[in-house]
């Protein structure tokens, strides 16, 4: 019996980037993925999918990461989501590290380190 795929919700302004994003994650046949690419709409669409994790971009119209995490975390249905920011506010010599007690990657992201750091949040192998 297949083990079940983990559900991953991107939430990104780009909508480029979201896509590249989710192929490539179904690609391992490890993740069901949904794009949001509207900060505003993220509660919604997470309490819709209920995913395993949030790939969180911090810089968004209307609604930032920041507002958008603060949210899924008071969310009785959210607020054991885990959530990865992913964010060009940082420069790639930083990293890695986190925000607000959540771990980030800085854009460009390394799809490898990126899958690396979702299989360790969620426990994949």
């Amino acid at each position: 019996m297949d083990t079940p795929t983990k559900r991953i919700l991107i939430v990104d302004d780009e909508a480029g980037f979201t896509r590249l994003m989710k192929l490539t994650l179904e690609g391992t046949k490890k993740y069901t993925v949904k794009e949001e690419n509207d900060g505003s709409k993220a509660i919604y669409t997470a309490r819709q999918f209920r995913p395993d994790l949030i790939l969180l971009d911090i810089v968004m119209p209307k609604m930032d990461g920041g507002d958008v995490a603060r949210q899924i975390t008071n969310d009785q249905m959210l607020k054991d989501v885990k959530i990865i920011f992913l964010t060009a506010i940082v420069s790639q010599k930083e990293g890695v590290g986190t925000i607000g007690g959540f771990p980030f990657m800085a854009k460009p992201v390394s799809l490898a380190a990126l899958r690396a750091m979702i299989d360790e949040t969620l426990g994949v192998a």
